[in-house]
């Protein structure tokens, strides 16, 4: 991504951060009907309604032909799963993401979710997964940069023996949903570009139990662990402002 980085003014992180507060409240909401015998379908209607009644609109839904409003991925399935009408089951985890668009401003935030009693093994990858984002986001300091994210995401996840997903990484976003920079979950420290007031990116470590490697499904969305492995996810929308990092998404 050979882009020049935009850097937001307070007015245009307000627009976002409003954008953020129908996310985070469309979250919580998912996160009260997540349960064994309700389809992911289900959540993506609910999602577009939800949605609707806010005044937004889902903005992955149309994107290169991209048919849903949410992504709904489940157990080794990484990221850009379809929704469907399959039932979840009790041990099952699924990550439901979303990009939000509230006046062409937009909020990108995905989430793992317990379906019922997990196994021990899934309940530790959902809770260092998600420690893995805040630790990311610690990092996400003025003159700092973006590879210090993406180290200390990485060195986490590796010393709790935890693999980290390559292919798909955080971005840019604002009024557009990828924008500069790209902000990898691993490589050295020191590298990529300074962080700076204004940048808008995410942050959304997907880490799996098993090995990093993907393969990507016929229907050309879908990515899954090779090897079979549990698949979590975590991700939020930041500003850079004088006072550190504001997560947008934050679902309080």
């Amino acid at each position: 991504m050979n882009q020049l980085i935009k850097i937001k003014t307070p007015e245009q992180i307000e627009r976002m951060r409003r954008a953020g507060v129908i996310l985070a409240s469309c979250h919580r909401e998912i996160a009260k009907r997540i349960r064994p015998g309700i389809s992911t379908w289900e959540i993506d209607e609910f999602v577009e309604h939800y949605l609707a009644e806010h005044g937004a609109t889902p903005e992955q839904k149309g994107y290169m032909g991209y048919k849903y409003a949410t992504c709904a991925s489940i157990n080794d399935e990484i990221c850009h799963g379809f929704p469907r009408k399959t039932k979840l089951l009790e041990g099952d985890i699924v990550t439901i993401d979303m990009v939000v668009n509230l006046d062409g401003w937009l909020a990108d935030s995905a989430w793992s979710y317990a379906v019922g009693k997990i196994s021990p093994e899934a309940k530790r990858l959902l809770k260092l997964t998600k420690e893995s984002l805040y630790r990311g986001i610690e990092k996400a300091q003025i003159g700092n940069r973006i590879g210090d994210i993406s180290h200390a995401i990485q060195t986490f996840a590796e010393a709790n023996g935890l693999s980290v997903v390559r292919p798909f990484i955080g971005h840019g976003i604002g009024s557009k949903m990828h924008e500069a920079p790209e902000v990898p979950h691993f490589g050295p420290a020191g590298k990529g570009p300074i962080i700076q007031e204004g940048m808008t990116f995410t942050i959304e470590p997907m880490l799996n139990l098993g090995k990093h490697h993907v393969q990507l499904m016929s229907d050309g969305w879908t990515a899954k662990t090779v090897d079979g492995s549990l698949s979590a996810q975590y991700e939020h929308t930041l500003a850079i402002t004088a006072n550190g990092p504001v997560i947008l998404t934050d679902q309080g």
